[in-house]
Order: structure tokens, then sequence, then C-alpha cells
């Protein structure tokens, strides 16, 4: 090396957002099911930067079993043709941070286990997406087996477990950071 090599320095990584609605989201993907099939569900909620202002640059996305538990092996996750449950679904936010998916309650993968729906985040700033958990509230004796929620704070838990609102609907709000985080997971080699 000579005298006048310079020591390069690293360049920060590239962010995830804003996203601006091309070619990401696409027709009908908060629509897993159509809202007129018995037992469709909407679930609903906003995200939250750590201030608790909404993100209105975000996209999430569901993947979930089905009413039964049985998680799809159908080829084409993004197939709406009405009749195919594929279990993934995948939404921009609005203007406000709110975001609408039309699904159905999973149904537990195994018998007395906490049915869920794993939730990714993509937002402004994130480095890399988001993984979290929505569970449903109903079954609270399955709820405290769970082997992740049973090793969290009472706190931490409460940021999993969606609300149940007099329409049927499930609320389920994204905090990013600061009070009320929602406790993000971390799955090896998806990092």
């Amino acid at each position: 090396m000579s005298e006048n090599t310079q020591r390069l320095v690293p360049t920060p990584g590239q962010t995830i957002g804003p996203f601006y609605g091309y070619a990401l989201p696409y027709e009908n993907g908060e629509n897993l099911v159509d809202r007129s099939r018995p037992g469709a569900v909407r679930l609903h909620g906003t995200v939250y930067d750590g201030h608790g202002v909404p993100v209105p640059d975000s996209m999430l996305e569901i993947w979930q079993a089905d009413e039964d538990g049985n998680v799809s092996q159908e080829t084409g996750s993004l197939v709406r043709d009405g009749y195919t449950f594929t279990g993934f679904g995948r939404v921009a936010v609005d203007n406000e941070g709110h975001y609408t998916f039309t699904t159905v309650n999973p149904g537990p993968t195994e018998a007395g286990k906490a049915p869920f729906i794993c939730l990714t985040v993509f937002a402004r700033g994130l480095l890399n997406r988001l993984f979290t958990r929505i569970y449903l509230p109903e079954d609270t004796e399955a709820l405290a087996k769970d082997p992740l929620l049973s090793g969290l704070s009472d706190s931490e838990r409460a940021t999993l477990v969606a609300t149940r609102e007099a329409d049927g609907s499930l609320r389920f709000d994204v905090h990013l950071q600061g009070d009320g985080e929602t406790l993000f997971l971390a799955y090896p080699g998806l990092e």
C-alpha cells in the first residue's frame, strides 16, 4: 500500500421504505377472502412511530392458517380467484397509517395451541423488515400455555394480542418504538 491510499468508510445501508405504491401492493391484496364469505373477519389497525404519530408510508403482510388450522399449500400466494385461500395478504397503509385486511379467524395449527397471524412490517427508516404475531384474544387457556407468550412480561404479551371489537372485527395497532412498542421477533437467517 502506498502512503496516498485512503481508508474507505462503509456507506450506510438503504432503508426499506417509503413505498410509492408501484408494483408492491397488488389488486385485492388485502382481501384473503371476500367480505361476504361466512366467517369473514376484518383485521385492522394503525401503524405508529415512536412518538405515537401514524406512519403513512408503511406496508404490511400477513401469513396465516385457515379457520381449521390448515396452512395453505396452494401455489401462488397472490391468487385472488374467490375460491382459493392462500393465507397471504399484503396492504399499504392509508395516509393516516391505517390498514385493513379481510380474512378469517385462524384456527390452531395443533390441538391446544393458540391461533395467531404472522405479521411483517415494512416502513420508512427501517433497515430491515420487522416480524411479529397477532394472537386472537378468546382462548385464554391456550394463550397462557403458548411457548412464546409464556416467556414474556404482561406488558410485552399485551402488544401481541388483538382486541375483539363489538362487531367481531380484530384491532391490532403496531407501535414501532416508544410506549407500548410492539414486541418484534427475530428469525435466524431472515435478518
